[in-house]
């Protein structure tokens, strides 16, 4: 099976609003190093091969909806909740 890779600069998607994306891209990657829910979850995808930009972008969309989860139930954040 072949492997196709492309060459170039990887670039995140300039949808959505860039104010958010700003907004979100330093707390993402804290919470890569420091949060155990999102860091489980980034650590699989780069041993899933995804690139560093791919994952942090991945890291601040789990970021939001945990914040989501948040505002809806009202109950604080449960890590461990979160990695079952």
């Amino acid at each position: 099976m072949a492997v196709y890779r492309s060459v170039g600069t990887i670039r995140l998607s300039k949808t959505g609003d860039p104010l958010l994306r700003k907004a979100l891209f330093m707390p993402a990657m804290v919470a890569w190093q420091r949060n155990p829910a999102v860091r489980a979850f980034c650590e699989r995808l780069k041993a899933n091969g995804k690139n560093g930009k791919a994952v942090v972008c991945a890291a601040m969309r789990k970021l939001v909806h945990i914040a989501f989860g948040v505002l809806k139930s009202g109950k604080p954040f449960n890590p461990k909740l979160a990695l079952a």
